[in-house]
């Protein structure tokens, strides 16, 4: 299989556990994990030009799982995060992972913050180094193991 049909598909499969866990993925915590890892994720090269802005945005409006909180707020909570992490990559990444982190005792959450990463990441079908490298660094401020997500 070619990398970017394994891509696909891995997408695909983490967006269906998504699906699956909607009904209770609805806390703040978890609303605010998601937008921040999405920040994250298209910040990871150290620049976000306006078309991967765009893209990430209309992922995060037709994303199914994040349909339980209103678009309005979603990206106004990814365009904040967007510009701390953007102003200065290094202590961005810092405080964006602390936010990521707040749902650490919430294994459900935990995860679903991991796999939106891994969605987002690999929308644009490549998934790379740099973008796996953040989401991994997620999975240590979640005490999550890389590998349960083949990272």
């Amino acid at each position: 299989m070619a990398l970017w049909d394994r891509l696909k598909q891995s997408a695909q499969t983490m967006q269906n556990q998504l699906d699956a866990k909607k009904h209770e993925l609805k806390s703040g915590g978890f609303r605010d994990a998601s937008m921040a890892m999405c920040a994250l994720v298209a910040a990871a090269d150290g620049s976000v030009d306006p078309s991967e802005r765009q893209r990430v945005a209309a992922l995060i409006a037709t994303n199914p799982v994040l349909q339980n909180f209103e678009a309005a707020d979603l990206h106004r909570r990814f365009d904040d995060y967007l510009t701390t992490v953007t102003a200065d990559f290094e202590l961005g990444k810092v405080t964006l992972l602390q936010v990521i982190g707040k749902v650490a005792k919430k294994p459900v959450e935990a995860r679903a913050v991991i796999q939106i990463g891994i969605v987002i990441g690999g929308a644009d079908g490549d998934f790379d180094k740099t973008e796996q490298a953040i989401v991994r660094e997620a999975c240590f401020a979640l005490a999550i193991s890389p590998d349960e997500f083949d990272l």
